[in-house]
């Protein structure tokens, strides 16, 4: 951010994004229609130089946004981003100031949680009293996945250890892909039969190796590693996490694929026919992108828990999204230019979407 130093310009108060499922950098909102996260310079390349017919199947790319940590005389952390000069604000420049009295969630809020004991269980979360709206208003009450508080507290302490306050990070700002969702329910999948990048090093390398051979990574081409399902009987979302995911054998994972279609009182068999059609049309621009390598990269399955809801004359039905392109890699790739090269198309993806469809098309049956 050249000739500003944080805290001047319009200065957004950034808070853990409560829909991220899976994953483990931290993803924060910036607004009702932005997310961010920090920024990679390989994946800042892949959204520079997105092929056209990928777009649809990608959130959209906003720009960069600076970023420094503060620290109130509590010791709570908070991450305030700066809109860096000459860089597009989301939302055509309508970015939402924050007041002083606006409470960011805690870090000592959120260590009260025990991490691993809250992540591995799959029974209904409570509701974070702290998150607040942009009038300083309670927040309507709902319950929150656990995950990217987890991923939040993570990474302000690594910050936290790692900088001081006035060192700026830059982030990406994206489009939030589950903005137009009341309740969104998500399934996040981990895509193909190799998840480590070129860069990973002899011992990360054998470690997701280990992890894809011991999951349907490597029978079906794809795992579960995120999903929050909203149950209409009971008011809560239903949770599941990556080690979760890991564990599944086929049977179990098109088990979790139903119960992702299940919102407690019926299965949503009207959406299956509209996911797999959009997959279908993933998976045909996939077979023509010759010498991407989506590594590590998930796709995102979203639809709305809230039964029969309309936009207008267009409801809302299913999405299908493809993110996280930090290992992604491409002929031409400006961040990674010196990078293996590949030919033709990620045939592990492919397997992983084609076992996809299947499994959907066999509970589409009743199967």
């Amino acid at each position: 951010m050249v000739g500003q130093s944080p805290g001047e310009g319009r200065a957004v108060l950034l808070q853990p994004f409560v829909h991220q499922v899976g994953g483990h950098t931290s993803m924060l909102t910036y607004d009702e229609h932005t997310i961010c996260k920090p920024l990679v310079s390989q994946e800042l390349s892949f959204y520079e130089s997105l092929p056209l017919a990928m777009r649809q199947f990608t959130p959209q790319y906003k720009g960069i946004v600076s970023v420094h940590l503060k620290k109130d005389s509590l010791g709570n952390l908070t991450l305030i981003a700066s809109p860096s000069l000459g860089q597009p604000d989301s939302a055509g420049g309508n970015i939402l100031l924050w007041s002083s009295k606006t409470q960011c969630v805690p870090l000592c809020a959120l260590s009260s949680c025990p991490g691993k004991m809250l992540l591995r269980t799959d029974l209904q979360y409570h509701t974070d009293s702290l998150l607040e709206d942009a009038n300083g208003k309670q927040a309507e009450r709902k319950s929150y996945n656990p995950w990217g508080l987890h991923c939040h507290r993570q990474h302000l302490n690594r910050m936290s250890s790692k900088h001081n306050e006035n060192k700026l990070h830059q982030f990406l700002l994206l489009e939030n892909v589950v903005s137009k969702c009341s309740y969104p329910c998500i399934l996040d999948l981990k895509m193909g039969t190799r998840q480590h990048g070129d860069d990973a090093s002899e011992e990360k390398k054998a470690r997701h190796i280990k992890k894809c051979e011991q999951s349907t990574s490597a029978s079906l081409g794809v795992r579960i590693c995120g999903m929050q399902v909203y149950q209409a009987d009971t008011g809560h979302f239903l949770c599941r996490d990556k080690y979760f995911g890991r564990k599944l054998s086929p049977e179990g994972f098109r088990q979790t694929l139903r119960q992702f279609l299940c919102t407690g009182n019926q299965l949503r068999t009207e959406l299956l026919e509209p996911i797999i059609l959009r997959l279908k049309a993933l998976l045909a621009v996939i077979r023509k992108q010759s010498s991407y390598r989506f590594y590590s990269s998930s796709l995102l399955i979203i639809y709305d828990g809230q039964e029969h809801k309309t936009h207008g004359t267009n409801p809302f039905r299913v999405d299908v999204r493809m993110i996280d392109f930090a290992h992604t890699t491409f002929k031409g790739s400006k961040s990674n230019p010196s990078s293996t090269l590949y030919d033709g198309p990620d045939h592990g993806y492919i397997f992983g979407m084609e076992n996809l469809i299947k499994i959907l098309q066999s509970l589409s049956e009743g199967k």
